[in-house]
């Protein structure tokens, strides 16, 4: 289907689109930054991409674009009108392998379902799927099909603007249950941040479970360099 009408939601449809004989899959992450939480990571594909529906996502864009209200009113929309899905690597699993393998394992675990799903609901050749991938890089050890990396592919492709909604709100309402168990630290307000009121609460009260202890290396070096002072 080609869109022609002027507007930022029918860019993003008509990018996905110049991609011919292609369906897309696009894929985004939510949480490489925080020192709290893990990491999540959506992957949508758009398999009937009615005028209603592009309507209804009038205002998509990149999520950090839109404000929570936006973001949720949209994860409504996007979640029951394709076919996606949200994975999430935990704290252990990062400090293991570090937050960019993180990141690209949540994203090919989110694809691969997607396919799998996509494959399940329509008769098409595994071939014909064309991942967008945010950023920079590749997805790692991804064969299924071909994969293309997109700068900015959160404001660029309709795919992956979706997948960044479902990553973030997924990603915000996670961290809002980790607030009621560990309130100290503000999550459900910074998101896991390194905030100076998340950076107050850990001096004061330490470290917790849900802390990405490599991310705080250069913060208690620092704590220990003054306090030689």
């Amino acid at each position: 289907m080609e869109l022609t009408a002027d507007s930022h939601v029918i860019k993003l449809f008509n990018y996905d689109s110049s991609y011919k004989n292609n369906l897309i899959i696009g894929t985004d992450e939510a949480g490489r930054g925080p020192a709290a939480g893990g990491v999540f990571a959506s992957a949508v594909f758009f398999h009937d991409k009615s005028a209603e529906l592009i309507e209804q996502l009038s205002i998509l864009n990149d999520s950090k674009q839109l404000s929570k209200k936006k973001r949720e009113t949209l994860y409504d929309i996007i979640f029951e009108n394709t076919i996606n899905s949200t994975i999430c690597v935990e704290v252990e699993e990062i400090e293991k392998i570090n937050i960019l393998n993180a990141s690209l394992k949540a994203m090919k675990l989110a694809v691969e379902d997607v396919i799998r799903q996509a494959m399940q609901s329509q008769t098409t050749d595994l071939q014909h799927f064309l991942v967008l991938v945010d950023g920079n890089k590749l997805i790692k050890n991804f064969t299924q099909c071909p994969q293309k990396w997109v700068v900015k592919g959160d404001s660029t492709s309709a795919s992956i603007a979706a997948a960044s909604i479902l990553a973030k709100v997924t990603r915000d309402r996670y961290m809002e249950e980790l607030d009621r168990e560990f309130p100290q630290y503000g999550w459900a307000k910074n998101a896991g941040y390194l905030t100076k009121e998340h950076l107050e609460a850990i001096d004061k009260y330490g470290l917790c479970k849900y802390h990405r202890k490599s991310f705080l290396t250069k913060h208690f070096a620092k704590q220990e360099q003054m306090s030689l002072f």
